[in-house]
């Protein structure tokens, strides 16, 4: 008996327009670093590279389904608050 065959490919797709396939789903608004992966929360810097999946476009074809994660490249600024908060300052533990 053959089992009907369905393939499921997923990537993501830099602010370029290049494509890159990635292992799995991505979370909506999840930071992600150059190759796909979910970066851990808190950053250890605001300086590194860093994209957010703005946009999943999910396209589905006979025994074919195929889902593209659009980034968005995000800048040091916005990195920041997700940074380690700096530790208080003996001065403001009042």
């Amino acid at each position: 008996m053959l089992l009907p065959m369905f393939m499921e490919d997923f990537f993501i797709v830099f602010p370029e327009g290049d494509a890159q396939e990635v292992p799995g789903r991505l979370p909506l608004n999840a930071l992600v670093d150059i190759n796909g992966r979910i970066l851990p929360l808190p950053l250890p810097t605001h300086r590194m590279i860093a994209f957010r999946v703005a946009r999943i476009q999910t396209s589905e074809k006979k025994g074919s389904r195929e889902t593209r994660h659009f980034l968005e490249l995000l800048a040091a600024e916005e990195l920041f608050p997700y940074t380690q908060a700096p530790e208080a300052a003996p001065d403001d533990l009042r």
